[in-house]
């Protein structure tokens, strides 16, 4: 691969970036980015990138790899930008934490183009976000669900592949409905419930009281609450009916837990708190 297209240089597609340089594997890295950013022009500077745009061009038609690296709301509009300009070689990818409506997006925006798509998902976020968050590690020993399409050939996944195989991944495909309802329960659902966590103590009057007795406990749970709000947003409604389906179910759970204290039922709350504790800890042992 000759030329890689970063759109967004955040934590993902700047990671990539710092990856992509370490290993020497492009002639060239360019990343695009919204106008008036300083964060294009330090990547430029500082030699992680070769150089970068504001604004899609004829350039474009000399990439290889296009990985677009922004919220996932911004992906619709980006595909349809460059696919009056695609070289029929050239890989394009998303990093987006939903998979079915960008991969339905595609296949009506790319049309003759679809094939040259195939959705990529490294799980390897962070509550840190921006240029100044990316590191160039951020992948090495990460999960990275591939959602390949039936037009894909090969060897386009199999150069995909490769690719992140380099950044340091492990890459598993899947089916894009799938993805979806695996990650509204196991990172979606999770996101959404500690900003709401976070929420309930902003909307009490003694919330400073709170904020400076909370500790470990408040920490671990609250950490991805610091996560962007955009992309979030985004991913919400992106996934809004896996996620709905999940938030049901946590409901009942919630339900069901305040009916054991409230009946003061000290043998069906152990046995619902150990059954969780054992869950966590059967799973912390083999990750």
């Amino acid at each position: 691969m000759k030329k890689i297209y970063i759109f967004g240089v955040g934590l993902i597609g700047g990671s990539i970036a710092l990856k992509a340089r370490d290993l020497n594997i492009f002639d060239e890295i360019i990343g695009i980015g919204r106008a008036g950013g300083s964060s294009l022009d330090k990547l430029v500077q500082s030699g992680v990138l070769n150089s970068s745009l504001t604004q899609i061009g004829e350039e474009i038609r000399d990439a290889n790899l296009i990985v677009i690296a922004t919220p996932v709301a911004q992906t619709k509009i980006i595909l349809k930008k460059i696919q009056p300009l695609l070289n029929p070689e050239t890989i394009i990818t998303d990093v987006g934490s939903t998979k079915s409506d960008i991969m339905c997006e595609a296949k009506l925006i790319l049309n003759d183009n679809f094939s040259q798509f195939i959705g990529s998902h490294p799980i390897a976020g962070s509550e840190k976000h921006g240029p100044s968050a990316a590191k160039k590690d951020l992948f090495q020993g990460k999960n990275i669900v591939l959602t390949p399409n039936k037009e894909n050939s090969i060897n386009k996944i199999s150069e995909l592949t490769k690719f992140w195989e380099l950044m340091g991944g492990k890459v598993t495909n899947m089916d894009a409905n799938d993805h979806d309802q695996i990650f509204s329960t196991v990172s979606h659902l999770p996101h959404l419930l500690a900003f709401s966590l976070v929420s309930l103590i902003n909307n009490k009057e003694n919330k400073d009281v709170l904020l400076n007795f909370a500790a470990s406990g408040f920490r671990d749970f609250s950490r991805i609450a610091a996560s962007s709000p955009e992309v979030w947003k985004d991913i919400t409604i992106q996934n809004h009916d896996s996620i709905i389906k999940d938030l049901k179910l946590f409901q009942k759970e919630i339900v069901k837990l305040t009916n054991f204290i409230e009946l003061k039922n000290e043998d069906k709350l152990e046995d619902y708190l150990k059954l969780a504790s054992n869950t966590r800890q059967s799973w912390s042992e083999d990750n």
